[in-house]
């Protein structure tokens, strides 16, 4: 029963929000204000997704769309990671590709995409390339930001009760490193998701979501161009809820800084 109370009392909030947009959406509709060509009802919309997912058109998009960015961010994750442990290790890497890194994050990921199509063509490596170059970056800060901000307090506290080498890393500086880095995964998770979409969009050769939209945007057919945009915006409410939101909860419960439930 405490769970059922726990996770309604994170879902309502978010779920509030969602009718508030659409009641707002109802009434700029019904002012007329846009042409209903352009800005069709919330039920206009809503009848074009209970087609597509019936037809089976977004299901098989959103499939594509998922394994490609698990795909993507789990190399960004194992390569950003590995670069932030070398940049805490070495002052010379920090100094070296510290600034690099930054500047990587500040480039929007799809003006990677055209030199990405140049290097692998008009493919599934070309979207996979800049969902990994756009999360990249964000995984790589974080991992050093997390590792650099724990409280030298806590090192001190583990070294005098005989903590030294990897043993001190595992059991004192990486466990206090987990919230920073989790925030920074949350980060790079949705720059992956938004440069998929980009490159989807683009790379209109690669099914998934953003190659859906585009091709209804072709066909004029506003509705469903909306009704991809909700499944898109839908997919990164829920993972956020369920994934990291989940790792938040339960870390912050674990370290007291939460009521459990």
């Amino acid at each position: 029963m405490w769970r059922a109370r726990s996770a309604a009392k994170q879902v309502w909030p978010r779920l509030a929000a969602v009718l508030a947009l659409v009641a707002v959406w109802q009434l700029v509709y019904q002012t007329g204000f846009f042409d209903h060509v352009v800005l069709p009802s919330p039920l206009q919309v809503w009848g074009s997704l209970r087609a597509n997912v019936a037809d089976g058109s977004i299901p098989r998009a959103a499939e594509a769309s998922l394994i490609r960015l698990l795909i993507g961010f789990a190399v960004s994750v194992a390569a950003g990671t590995l670069a932030g442990l070398a940049m805490v290790a070495s002052q010379f890497i920090e100094r070296s590709f510290g600034s690099l890194i930054i500047g990587l994050q500040s480039l929007p990921s799809i003006a990677w995409l055209p030199l990405a199509i140049l290097w692998f063509g008009l493919n599934e490596t070309a979207v996979l390339f800049v969902v990994v170059i756009g999360s990249f970056p964000s995984v790589t800060l974080a991992t050093v930001n997390s590792l650099r901000q724990v409280p030298p307090l806590l090192e001190r506290a583990g070294r005098t009760l005989g903590a030294k080498g990897w043993r001190l890393y595992r059991t004192v500086i990486f466990p206090a490193a987990v919230p920073g880095y989790v925030g920074g995964l949350q980060q790079g998770w949705a720059f992956a998701w938004r440069s998929l979409m980009a490159g989807e969009l683009i790379a209109s050769g690669a099914l998934g979501l953003g190659q859906l939209m585009n091709a209804s945007r072709e066909n004029l057919d506003t509705p469903e161009v909306l009704a991809v945009m909700v499944v898109i915006v839908a997919i990164g409410m829920i993972v956020d809820l369920a994934v990291f939101g989940a790792f938040d909860r339960r870390i912050r419960t674990r370290r007291g800084l939460a009521v459990a439930g």
